[in-house]
């Protein structure tokens, strides 16, 4: 039987060997195996969730932090940025940004200079809006909440996909185990057959 269909069959018979009048005793740990690591998988779910839902409220929190100690400014280039502003590759997508001297105000009046990012081939003189800290100096955008719940869900699905992973391997690593001592108790039973074929 081919198809998912014949998938899930054959995972049904694995799960449940005792039904083959043939199964073996290593037949049965490993089909005990296999469903320890479902159950795993799926006992994973909540604690891989109950994981997303902490890291979503820290990144909340942090999202929150961000907002009352930054505040967006504008800066103004001292010099042209270099390079292009299109990629020469073709395709006519504008190339990454590239960094260039720029100067701005804090919210007490005073002067600071650093290095901004703007697009290539931006004349001296160009306005780049950019993210402040409370000191004046430069700071990335605070996260937003698009971006704290991104990192809770991607959080739950990495911890889920690692237990799950381990599971696997576990499973792999002991139907490796049984797959050579069924191959070794096979051999032991050919040779003692051909011994007892002699007399």
């Amino acid at each position: 039987m081919r198809g998912p269909s014949g998938r899930i069959a054959r995972f049904g018979r694995r799960l449940r060997p005792g039904r083959n009048p043939v199964a073996r005793a290593g037949d049965r740990v490993e089909a005990l195996l296999l469903l320890l690591a479902v159950v795993g998988a799926f006992l994973a779910i909540p604690f891989a969730a109950a994981f997303g839902s902490e890291t979503y409220a820290a990144q909340n929190a942090r999202a929150a932090q961000e907002r009352t100690t930054r505040h967006p400014a504008t800066a103004v280039s001292l010099a042209a940025a270099s390079g292009q502003p299109y990629s020469t590759d073709g395709a006519g997508a504008p190339a990454a940004q590239t960094t260039v001297p720029a100067a701005w105000f804090d919210t007490r009046g005073a002067r600071h200079t650093g290095d901004v990012l703007t697009d290539p081939g931006s004349p001296a003189g160009t306005r780049v809006p950019v993210w402040l800290d409370q000191r004046g100096e430069l700071a990335g955008e605070p996260l937003s909440a698009a971006t704290s719940a991104a990192d809770g869900v991607f959080a739950a699905i990495l911890l889920w996909v690692a237990i799950t992973g381990a599971l696997a391997g576990l499973y792999g690593i002991a139907r490796f185990v049984l797959t050579r001592f069924h191959a070794a108790a096979w051999d032991r039973a050919w040779a003692q057959a051909r011994h007892d074929s002699r007399f």
